[in-house]
């Protein structure tokens, strides 16, 4: 009897082992949607950005601050929400194996979208270059306010508030360290 259980209990972990596979997303790429909406679609991808197929069911996104239930089928999701113009769009999904995300500006022509992705070392950059600048040359400081202003501008109305900017920035140095 104990034998025959023995048996039963290995051919059972055994069969849940053969089901059973490693469906994490761990890195993601975003391209335009096929069907030319204005909606963009994830792409579940290894760490050289080939596509994994096997991804499938529903996984949780937070897409600009808004917390979505997105649904794989073969590696690909639709984002359910249009984009009316130009945007930045910050991507972000967490699992077992820590947080994932990207910054993209989304851009809009002619009811086409090309996604740029935002690398968070020039979020960090540009401005220190430019406060830089301004403590180097001094007739250079109001120029560089300026400029600055207008960056926060930039950012602000396209999408990109103060809580995402410094996410991206606290995402992006966890990644490197």
């Amino acid at each position: 009897m104990r034998q025959l259980f023995y048996v039963l209990l290995l051919l059972l972990l055994t069969t849940g082992s053969v089901f059973a596979q490693n469906a994490d997303i761990n890195n993601f790429m975003v391209k335009e949607s096929l069907l030319k909406n204005s909606k963009m679609a994830i792409i579940a991808t290894d760490s050289l950005d080939n596509p994994i197929e096997k991804i499938n069911g529903i996984y949780t996104f937070t897409v600009s601050g808004f917390t979505q239930s997105i649904k794989f089928n073969d590696g690909v999701a639709v984002l359910p929400l249009q984009l009316e113009r130009s945007a930045f769009v910050y991507i972000k999904h967490q699992n077992d194996k820590g947080t994932h995300s990207k910054l993209l500006y989304v851009y809009k022509k002619d009811g086409t979208l090309t996604p740029y992705v935002i690398n968070s070392f020039w979020l960090i950059l540009f401005p220190a270059i430019i406060i830089f600048l301004a403590f180097a040359f001094r007739k250079f400081i109001y120029a560089a306010v300026i400029i600055l202003l207008i960056f926060i501008y930039f950012n602000h109305s396209s999408g990109l508030n103060l809580s995402t900017f410094f996410e991206t920035i606290f995402d992006g140095l966890k990644k490197i360290f």
